[in-house]
């Protein structure tokens, strides 16, 4: 009986380059739908405020606690923009407000 088990596990090697190609497929598909959502779903709903939106990032990127004591969702969803259109290490904040800007224009078109 224990020569039935040795060579059914001889059969089945474990083969890490197949596992590898798996793992990084999944993780392509995660990037490739994340991209999607972002394109299709989050960014037509900062279409409908653009002006609102660009004046919380500026808050959120200047202030400590933007929010203070009230609502903190419309936060947020603004850090959720930066997160989409991330700011470039040596960039000015008037050039990432503007940048941000021109993006939220293009996708809202």
């Amino acid at each position: 009986m224990s020569t039935v088990n040795l060579q059914a596990e001889e059969k089945t090697p474990f083969q890490p380059l197949r596992l590898i190609l798996v793992i990084l497929l999944i993780l392509l598909l995660i990037s490739i739908a994340a991209q999607w959502y972002g394109k299709h779903v989050t960014m037509p709903r900062y279409c409908q405020y653009p002006g609102d939106v660009i004046g919380r990032v500026e808050q959120v990127l200047n202030e400590k606690q933007p929010a203070g004591d009230g609502d903190r969702k419309p936060y947020i969803i603004a850090a959720r923009l930066m997160f989409l259109v991330p700011r470039q290490g040596n960039e000015s904040l008037g050039d990432y407000i503007e940048r941000l800007q021109q993006y939220i224009d293009k996708q809202c078109r």
